[in-house]
């Protein structure tokens, strides 16, 4: 009679410990988990805080078609002189700053949902004042309210989103906010080509009066919920997140254990721990990078960009060509993020964003003065010149640069930034971190935009450029020694990371480049 042998319940590879079996085996089953989870409510839910960012995209390119038309319209007590368009166009993101630093308090007090809903308030009341606008201060309260609500949704959405999400679909969900930015951005420059600026105000309170009404049905995150005590909710939330017939226990039971092991606030004491400043340096040095690469000036500014370089098309419809071209690049961000991984994305974005600036730079600085010598030598000399080259040829560059920076700014910097903010930021220290993230970025936004018109009339539109493709090559560093690799990691196993600094997730981060 022949022996029966049995097979060991964790099947071992020669050379591996059942510690390790045990290991891979938890792995496999988590990642099984997550791939049998329905998203419909997941994607529901993330649909309705977007809004928010929409209206954020909206409202922060509303001085390009503004600016132009109050400088050549004959307004009594409305005309903006370049002092007054400049604050116009800046104090946007003094408002987001301080929308930033009030939501430390928000998201750790009324949650990440409420505190998206509370942004409607400052946003609706700014763009009464600017549609019933009768004075120039009119219109810098009214960016004043609005850069406020948008400092409270770009620092909530991302935390909400992160923490609603799994990991298989994080990556995703993670750009939607960026996606939804642009695509209000892109709104306000069509809508500019048929609506007077009053009607844009207007229009600009459809996207948060919806958001309002979608975020009422919409669930609590369950980690905040479990944050404040309340299972029952936590539980409830995440069971409607997930679906009915899922076992969302296992998960529930991870995410308690992670919410228990930091139920205290952050101390002084441990802001000296690993775990705590290395991803709070990296998140808020991301955010100052991403804004000193230029992206908020370009954007606010585009279309006196456009008139000042002279594209061959009308300012107006090149605003509208670069917004259709941003909303392409960020949805492809969206749909690889999660299968090239977010490093790789950073460095081409970089790469794109640095040749981009570096051709704007050296365009306008060598065009003007080549075009000015020809004619020069074409009235003081009898002899023919060589015809310098036509406008159309040369013209369409400042187009494409722009094209591509966009293209390079959506791909990588622009999206990562935000999903990084809610993957490696610790719960404990999350809600307040993420309101102090904004506040610099904003910070940073506030003066860039207030020094780029002043800097273009005293020094050239070039030299602007020139320094933002010295950011792109510091962006290239820091990406390369100083921010890890987060594709299909749970929130848990990031902290977790930070935490111990354990080899074996370090190496898995680094197959993952």
């Amino acid at each position: 009679m022949e022996a029966t042998v049995h097979e060991p319940l964790l099947r071992r590879e020669p050379g591996e410990d059942y510690e390790a079996v045990g290991q891979r085996d938890a792995r496999q089953l988590e990642k099984d988990y997550y791939r049998s989870l329905p998203s419909r409510r997941l994607f529901l839910a993330a649909l309705a805080a977007v809004l928010g960012n929409f209206g954020f995209g909206f409202a922060l390119v509303y001085p390009s078609p503004v600016i132009p038309a109050l400088q050549k319209a004959q307004l009594p007590g409305l005309q903006l002189t370049g002092h007054a368009a400049s604050w116009f166009g800046s104090i946007f993101t003094l408002g987001a700053a301080a929308g930033g630093l009030g939501t430390m308090y928000f998201n750790d007090r009324l949650g990440r949902k409420l505190s998206i809903m509370f942004s409607a308030i400052p946003s609706v009341l700014g763009y009464l004042l600017m549609g019933s606008a009768q004075e120039v201060w009119m219109l810098l309260v009214g960016r004043l309210l609005t850069g406020f609500a948008g400092g409270v949704t770009s620092a909530s959405i991302p935390v909400y989103i992160s923490e609603i999400s799994h990991p298989g679909v994080r990556g995703a969900l993670g750009s939607c906010p960026q996606i939804m930015a642009v695509l209000g951005a892109l709104a306000l420059y069509a809508l500019g080509l048929v609506f007077n600026w009053r009607w844009l105000a207007v229009a600009g309170e459809v996207p948060v009066l919806l958001m309002v009404i979608l975020l009422c049905f919409m669930p609590e995150s369950p980690r905040f919920l479990i944050s404040q005590g309340k299972e029952e909710e936590a539980l409830s939330a995440l069971a409607w997140l997930r679906g009915q017939e899922v076992n969302y226990w296992w998960e529930y039971e991870q995410i308690k254990d992670s919410v228990q092991e930091q139920s205290q606030t952050v101390t002084w004491a441990e802001l000296r721990t690993p775990y705590i400043y290395k991803p709070v340096a990296i998140t808020l040095l991301m955010r100052f990078l991403q804004q000193l690469c230029g992206v908020t000036p370009i954007l606010v500014y585009l279309q006196v960009i456009f008139d000042s370089t002279k594209v061959i098309l009308a300012s107006e419809y090149d605003a509208v060509l670069v917004g259709a071209v941003r909303l392409v690049s960020v949805v492809f961000a969206a749909s690889s993020m999660d299968r090239a991984g977010r490093k790789i994305l950073l460095y081409a974005s970089a790469c794109i964003m640095l040749a981009s600036n570096l051709t704007l730079g050296f365009y306008i600085h060598y065009v003007p003065l080549h075009s000015a010598n020809a004619s020069a030598m074409a009235v003081n000399s009898s002899y023919p010149s060589p015809a310098p080259p036509t406008a159309s040829s040369l013209s369409v560059l400042p187009l494409i640069a722009t094209m591509a920076f966009i293209v390079g700014y959506a791909m990588g910097w622009g999206p990562i930034t935000w999903l990084l903010m809610g993957e490696v930021l610790p719960l404990k220290a999350r809600g307040v971190v993420s309101g102090l993230c904004v506040l610099v970025s904003w910070l940073t936004a506030f003066a860039l935009t207030k020094a780029f018109l002043p800097v273009k009339e005293s020094f050239g539109l070039e030299v602007p450029f020139f320094f933002f493709s010295i950011i792109c090559v510091t962006n290239l560093i820091f990406t390369k020694w100083l921010i890890p690799e987060t594709k299909g990691r749970s929130l848990e196993r990031i902290e977790s990371y930070f935490r111990t600094g354990r080899k074996s997730f370090l190496e898995s981060f680094r197959r993952h480049r």
